[in-house]
């Protein structure tokens, strides 16, 4: 009888049916939408406090003071974080416990894919893909809390801005999508420079190459810091922008030191599979002449006239024929 899928031996490199495959996606998939849907609920037991957390920040830098309390009202603009609806404190909830767990949940869902992929991958593709997770997480979780960081300091500039007799109100659902597209932006533009070092880790771009697209580069991040900030004032572009400038140049560092130590081990590693290796031309001396041994064949036996010891020929034959 044929074994279950699971009690069948696995092939060395990687190799299974399309059927297998298929549930090994499955299997992968569920288990993390399971840990999204665990941690989501755990997170919405602790929402309070997550709320919290996320808007506590803003609340304290531009909030209005609460004067049941006996505080004295600000001398500058501020604002206030509303509900707006009957259902919006409950989808706010679910949108922010959901949140929560596919951030926290990413080790568990990263790990899956990253499990789904390597069996298929040769062992220098493993390497670069480790060096991608190992330095990628980091360089997203930095962007993420620079962007929570600044946060407070954007709001305050931007609520400045309004006029003493109006009022500021911040609608909770609008203040999260913020929250939350700063922190993806932020992440995701501090992995350019990683890209940047891959590409070159793999011999695609050299790192001079690289380094004579600075002012493409700067001018492409300047851009893309202004239309990927959702709130589009300077101040956040310049706070997203001149880290995403600081890593490139160190990026580039790190391709220029790599190509040195590659040059290092093979001169000719810069060279492109079209482009001819120097030749030596330099004209080097002829050996002296060796004699060449006669063969015994013309022009006596031509004639008929063979050795002693070989039949006779007749016009160059050894025979009759």
């Amino acid at each position: 009888m044929p074994k279950s899928a699971r009690k069948q031996e696995k092939d060395p490199d990687g190799r299974m049916p399309l059927a297998e495959h298929l549930r090994e996606l499955r299997n992968r998939l569920l288990k993390s939408v399971l840990a999204i849907v665990v941690i989501s609920a755990v997170a919405m037991w602790q929402y309070p406090a997550i709320a919290h957390f996320v808007t506590g920040p803003v609340i304290d830098a531009v909030g209005c003071p609460d004067t049941a309390a006996g505080l004295g009202p600000r001398t500058h603009p501020c604002a206030q974080v509303t509900a707006n609806g009957l259902l919006a404190p409950f989808t706010i909830m679910l949108k922010l416990s959901l949140t929560t767990g596919l951030v926290a949940a990413s080790p568990i869902w990263l790990y899956q894919f990253w499990a789904f992929l390597a069996p298929g991958l040769h062992s220098h593709e493993k390497k670069y893909a480790l060096t991608f997770v190992g330095a990628g997480a980091p360089l997203f979780l930095g962007g993420a809390y620079l962007a929570y960081a600044v946060l407070p300091t954007t709001a305050g500039a931007l609520v400045g801005l309004t006029p003493s007799e109006w009022t500021n109100l911040f609608p909770a659902d609008e203040f999260l999508d913020i929250v939350t597209r700063m922190v993806i932006v932020f992440g995701l533009a501090f992995e350019l420079p990683l890209l940047l070092v891959l590409l070159n880790l793999g011999g695609v771009l050299s790192g001079r190459r690289i380094l004579s697209w600075w002012r493409f580069m700067v001018l492409g991040i300047t851009i893309f810091s202004a239309i990927a900030t959702p709130t589009g004032d300077p101040l956040t572009m310049c706070l997203l922008a001149a880290p995403i400038v600081l890593l490139f140049f160190g990026a580039v560092g790190i391709c220029l030191f790599n190509d040195r130590r590659r040059q290092r081990n093979n001169p000719d590693a810069e060279l492109s599979d079209d482009e001819a290796s120097e030749l030596d031309l330099t004209p080097a001396p002829v050996a002296e002449i060796e004699p060449v041994a006669s063969h015994r064949m013309l022009p006596e036996q031509a004639s008929g006239d063979s050795g002693k010891d070989e039949p006779p020929r007749r016009n160059g034959y050894d025979d009759v024929t």
